[in-house]
């Protein structure tokens, strides 16, 4: 969500001095909330023109304010899109700060980690999840060990960072963590997202880190089998709400949306169509790209079954992901499918459901609120993997029974 920002620059008439000047005044607003600073210049108002917020007259004073202004407006613009860029969370009194010299400079990698940790848990719930937060946290706290083990210091100073840090940092989470590589990949990625926001505060000048290169993880794009499915939806549970989260995995399994866009689901995101088709509209709160999705039949029979249970005008009481896992790890047990888990839905949804029953990359790309249709096209070597595998079994099979020859 963008920031509401504006800049002005008048004359504070009610401090007019003996002379008849009155000191020009800087206003930076942000989301309403306001900061001043004077630029420790006087002018007459005789002078001074409101409308273009700069002087009138042609002196060599005059016309080095008008360029004065010039510049400490788009210094102000510098900062404020500077922050915004790294995820900062701007206000007013930041940018002032900043442009006056109040605000020193953050010199560690701690410090600066925690800086930003303090801005984005003020977004959460606005543009940012919780989860997102709590992993954020988490990378702290190794961090914070890793040097602490290392270097015996309770911080690290951001201009002494070099190869050999992070190298270091890739050993203790392999060796003394045992993080597996996906977890490394991740922790590194946000070290260098905080490398990245020092360079952009001109903290440091260059990426201490240039030759660094972290093993590839390939990702895996894991999704039901028809089989699977089915045992999922015919399972027989007895407990409340592990059948509900059933039932929302089963509802993402064919509608292909993610947790947090089924968790923000409602009313307002359904349109009839004069045909008496149901449709969703929503921005997928990840890219803010919209699905267009038509309901189907087993879709619509859930919305219906939960409809007494609102609290609001959301169409599902969807509980925290922490809850959604435990739940998932009993369907798992129950059903003797291994490595389940909710995103898993989206991708069943795209392969099974879609793909494989003739849908087109062109309308799967629309109703996954792809802003590429290169993202959706993984699905479709998913798909083609699975055709190959598919005819590696026809062909065993034809060959052990002998079903055709050819003289």
């Amino acid at each position: 969500m963008r920031s509401t920002f504006k800049i002005l620059f008048y004359l504070n008439t009610s401090k007019k001095k003996k002379s008849g000047l009155c000191p020009v005044i800087g206003r930076i607003t942000v989301d309403g909330k306001i900061a001043q600073f004077s630029l420790k210049v006087d002018v007459h108002p005789d002078c001074w023109d409101a409308k273009s917020e700069r002087t009138t007259g042609k002196t060599r004073e005059q016309t080095d304010l008008n360029s004065k202004i010039k510049q400490t407006e788009q210094s102000i613009r510098d900062i404020y899109q500077r922050t915004v860029d790294t995820g900062g969370f701007v206000t007013a009194e930041q940018i002032k700060n900043e442009l006056t010299g109040v605000a020193k400079k953050t010199e560690n990698l701690l410090q600066l980690f925690r800086e930003h940790n303090a801005e984005y848990e003020k977004r959460v719930g606005i543009d940012r999840e919780y989860g997102s937060f709590y992993t954020y946290k988490n990378a702290y706290q190794h961090l914070q060990g890793f040097i602490r083990s290392k270097y015996e210091l309770e911080d690290f100073p951001l201009k002494q960072l070099d190869m050999s840090f992070i190298n270091d940092y890739d050993f203790y989470l392999r060796v003394n963590v045992r993080f597996h590589i996906s977890w490394i990949v991740r922790q590194i990625h946000i070290l260098k997202k905080m490398i990245s926001r020092a360079m952009n505060h001109k903290i440091i000048q260059h990426d201490p880190f240039p030759d660094y290169v972290c093993d590839k993880l390939e990702k895996k794009y894991q999704h039901l089998s028809k089989q699977e499915l089915k045992k999922i939806m015919s399972a027989k549970i007895h407990c409340n709400a592990t059948k509900f989260i059933r039932d929302m995995f089963v509802f993402s399994c064919f509608t292909g949306l993610a947790y947090a866009d089924v968790r923000q689901l409602s009313e307002k995101h359904l349109r009839k169509t004069p045909d008496g088709s149901i449709w969703i509209d929503i921005p997928r709160q990840k890219t803010d790209v919209e699905s267009n999705i038509r309901l189907l039949d087993i879709p619509q029979m859930i919305i219906e079954k939960y409809r007494s249970e609102r609290k609001s005008d959301l169409l599902f009481n969807m509980p925290r992901s922490c809850t959604i896992s435990n739940c998932m790890r009993k369907i798992e047990e129950l059903c003797g499918i291994t490595h389940l888990h909710f995103h898993m839905a989206r991708h069943t949804f795209a392969t099974q459901i879609c793909l494989s029953n003739g849908v087109s990359m062109e309308a799967l790309s629309k109703m996954m609120g792809h802003s590429s249709i290169r993202s959706t096209q993984i699905y479709g070597e998913i798909t083609h993997q699975k055709v190959g595998e598919d005819m590696k079994k026809l062909a065993a099979r034809i060959q052990s029974k002998g079903k055709y020859k050819i003289e």
